[in-house]
């Protein structure tokens, strides 16, 4: 009897929950925000979080079912934290949205390092490839345009290098 109501009790507040991630519930996160133990799944949706927490509660009817004492108290325990998560990240919603109207928009330092970090790569290959070419020119007039070429790749590589060491100082200012 005091199992079944504190199954109500669990469902009902499992209900207001879902209808409170509902408005959320297929927004994607950056990152999992939730320890593994208390969730098995490394979703960035709070969707698939609510979906756990029901599954959670399944266990838990069924281990009532089964009369298995000790499960049922480590499963009531386990909905129980596992709503609360769910609840606190909800609750900083706002302010995780606040936070990222503050960063100017589409500035994910990690993404412009990478790509800044590719272009450097293809730069460094295009000089290399412009070194060979001017090793086998056979005129004056080729010489002097492949060594303006290089020059040219060279100061565009130099500007690269120092949107590399300026976004890197980004993401160590973002860090801490």
């Amino acid at each position: 009897m005091k199992s079944a109501f504190l199954l109500q009790q669990l469902d009902a507040q499992l209900n207001q929950l879902a209808t409170a991630v509902e408005p959320h519930a297929n927004t994607r996160m950056t990152e999992a925000r939730f320890d593994q133990q208390l969730f098995h799944c490394r979703a960035l949706r709070l969707g698939d979080y609510l979906a756990e927490i029901r599954q959670s509660l399944a266990q838990l009817r069924h281990s009532v079912n089964g009369g298995r004492a000790e499960r049922v108290a480590w499963m009531a325990e386990r909905v129980v934290l596992q709503m609360g998560a769910l609840q606190r990240e909800l609750a900083t919603q706002k302010l995780r949205k606040a936070d990222a109207r503050a960063r100017p928009v589409g500035e994910n330092f990690y993404e412009k390092l990478a790509k800044h970090q590719d272009y450097e790569r293809r730069l460094r290959a295009m000089v290399a490839d412009r070194e060979s070419l001017l090793a086998s020119c056979d005129t004056l007039v080729q010489q002097q345009n492949l060594q303006r070429e290089i020059a040219a790749i060279e100061g565009r590589l130099q500007r690269c290098l120092q949107a590399l060491k300026r976004i890197e100082r980004a993401i160590e200012k973002q860090e801490n």
